[in-house]
């Protein structure tokens, strides 16, 4: 387990840029967590870090895709970023039941990794 320091700053922060290249990776549809995303980064107790991340997501960022542990949307100061999330999630087809999206249905798995296994396996042949 790796410690962060996302730092002050923007977006061009090295975290930061692995935070943004990987909610790109999340496809429509499917959603992820502060937390999970953090763990996929090897920062597993760095969910924070990923909301800080977060707000300064460059243009293109689907940024919507991600909530908070219980499946839904995280509280800011600008109400009007809520409801746009949600709108833009539901045009998206993932729906809210109770101000929450079934995450075991939505959640996204992760980006695709060859296994090893197999690799080790066809070089063998």
């Amino acid at each position: 387990m790796r410690e962060v320091n996302p730092g002050r700053g923007g977006a061009g922060r090295p975290f930061n840029q692995a935070v943004h290249r990987l909610v790109r990776q999340i496809p429509r549809g499917k959603v992820a967590t502060y937390g999970q995303l953090a763990a996929l980064l090897d920062y597993p107790r760095a969910a924070r870090a990923v909301g800080y991340a977060m707000k300064r997501c460059p243009p293109g960022t689907p940024w919507q895709r991600v909530l908070n542990a219980r499946g839904g949307i995280s509280l800011r100061a600008n109400v009007s970023g809520m409801v746009t999330q949600r709108i833009l999630l539901q045009q998206e087809d993932v729906p809210f039941r109770r101000g929450r999206v079934d995450l075991g249905r939505h959640r996204w798995a992760g980006p695709r990794r060859r296994p090893r296994l197999a690799l080790l396996a066809l070089r063998r042949l």
